[in-house]
């Protein structure tokens, strides 16, 4: 069996979901590259995605069939630069689909964001279809390259599919530089403290997801007939809104003494230019996609698992 290529295996989505793939489909169908090495027990390749020649080895030498493109500079780092950020995000995306039509990949995932959305879009609800007008490079960078993927599926026929993701929520990788970073960073925090202090205000209301609901959706999605695909974009994806008094609320349920002050930063501008919650209909209508946890289940999840995480350690 041909292999399948995770490329940015070390970030939160990639560690999370190496062994979804490797319990779906073997553990040595599973091809793990990054620009550091990672732990991992499946095979491991180094890589930056910006080097075309080094990817193109990688694809012959594993017979790669499927690529899942995670590799990204998220929305904070990126407006820190810019240019290295765009690089990243746009070479990187380039990179892969050409290679991908070049050798016939059958399939390939990239994931976009919420972070494509702007001020000028509805912030409720925020449609599958909308004005898109992003206020940083990581989103700038997000909706350039959904236009690509649909692009290359339309002219090529190359089986491209995408999620726009909202803030993803993991016990297993520390906080990456995201501007929903905060809602994992609280986590650590209050287990050690019993004290966070939010760079977003009280009630910054934001979309947001837990790793095994975005892991799901995501393997889902790929195994979904390509008939089923209607969006060659980027499909919306939600399961819960909250805000860091809310989350804040849910720990404290279960660490009582916890307690939340707040010193929003620049995050402040780019949280409040995105959606409040996400319409996620085309994605439930066309590959029955459906949440698992809400704000109370994902709250006693994350806490449980830290805690033996911290006993193991």
């Amino acid at each position: 069996m041909s292999k399948i290529l995770v490329i940015g295996a070390g970030g939160q989505l990639g560690l999370e979901l190496l062994p979804a793939l490797a319990a779906q489909y073997g553990d040595t169908q599973v091809v793990a590259a990054d620009l550091q090495p990672i732990q991992t027990p499946y095979t491991q390749v180094q890589l930056d995605v910006t080097d075309r020649e080094n990817l193109e080895v990688i694809i012959r030498q594993h017979g790669v069939s499927q690529i899942y493109l995670l590799a990204a500079f998220l929305s904070a780092k990126g407006e820190e630069q810019p240019a290295l950020a765009w690089r990243v995000n746009m070479n990187g995306l380039m990179n892969v689909l050409d290679l991908s039509v070049k050798h016939q990949i059958q399939k390939v995932f990239w994931p976009s964001s919420i972070a494509v959305f702007g001020p000028s879009s509805p912030s409720t609800a925020t449609p599958q279809h909308t004005v898109m007008e992003p206020a940083t490079i990581y989103g700038i960078s997000k909706q350039a390259g959904e236009g690509l993927c649909a692009w290359y599926h339309r002219k090529h026929g190359l089986d491209v599919r995408s999620l726009r993701y909202p803030g993803l929520i993991s016990y297993k990788v520390q906080p990456g530089g995201g501007t929903t970073d905060y809602a994992v960073h609280i986590f650590y925090e209050a287990l050690a403290r019993a004290a966070y202090t939010s760079f977003l205000a009280a009630d910054s209301r934001l979309p947001m997801m837990y790793m095994p609901d975005a892991v799901r959706a995501t393997l889902q999605l790929m195994e979904a007939p390509a008939e089923a695909i209607r969006v060659r974009q980027s499909y919306n994806l939600a399961a819960i809104s909250f805000t860091p008094a809310e989350i804040a609320a849910a720990i404290k349920a279960h660490i009582p003494e916890f307690q939340i002050d707040y010193a929003p930063d620049f995050r402040q501008a780019i949280a409040s230019s995105w959606p409040q919650s996400i319409d996620d209909s085309a994605a439930r209508a066309d590959w029955g996609w459906q949440h698992e946890y809400n704000l109370d289940r994902m709250v006693a999840d994350m806490l449980e698992n830290m805690k033996k995480l911290q006993l193991a350690g």
